[in-house]
């Protein structure tokens, strides 16, 4: 299980921040405007004290906490395949969902895990906010993306499944292929 506490400093460049803490581009944006679009990116060997004189970020140790807790909160919301896979066999009440387009899932599928409904997606926001909610995909980027929409949505109970179904592949069904 990775480290929740990562080292980030000013002199860091982005490219070196965004490998420790990959949630680092979508906390900047979210808080800060800074990093989502052409007009407020950065470059990925710009330094983050480069980043934070480019928008006039003043608070720069306000920045720096800003990344860590959204590694913190990332952290929190991955599950290992294995405990995704526990629950399953447990019969526990849950929504596990994968965020992968029909063609991958065509490519490969866990059995229990169903294709989100990107023509109904309004759905998902009437489940209740408690509802535990699993999201997968190929490799846990995309997934951790949709499980913190639904986070930044009120849900509390999301998660992401690590690793995806590569993760999946290799530590429960060795038969899913790997794309």
């Amino acid at each position: 299980m990775p480290e929740t506490q990562v080292d980030i400093t000013l002199e860091m460049t982005m490219s070196e921040i965004l490998d420790k803490v990959p949630s680092a581009q979508r906390a900047l944006f979210q808080r800060y405007h800074v990093g989502g679009c052409s007009s407020c990116g950065f470059q990925p060997s710009d330094t983050l004290a480069k980043v934070c004189k480019d928008h006039n970020l003043l608070d720069t140790s306000g920045v720096i906490q800003t990344i860590k807790n959204s590694h913190e909160t990332d952290q929190k919301m991955q599950i290992e395949p294995t405990q995704v896979k526990a629950w399953i066999d447990a019969g526990e009440d849950f929504s596990f969902i994968d965020v992968r387009p029909a063609e991958e899932i065509a490519i490969a599928s866990i059995e229990h895990a169903e294709p989100l409904d990107f023509t109904n997606s309004e759905k998902y926001m009437q489940l209740p906010k408690d509802r535990r909610i699993v999201f997968s995909c190929r490799s846990g980027v995309r997934s951790m993306d949709v499980a913190s929409y639904f986070l930044g949505h009120g849900f509390t109970a999301v998660y992401s499944m690590r690793g995806g179904i590569l993760a999946w592949s290799d530590q429960i069904d060795g038969s899913i292929p790997k794309y």
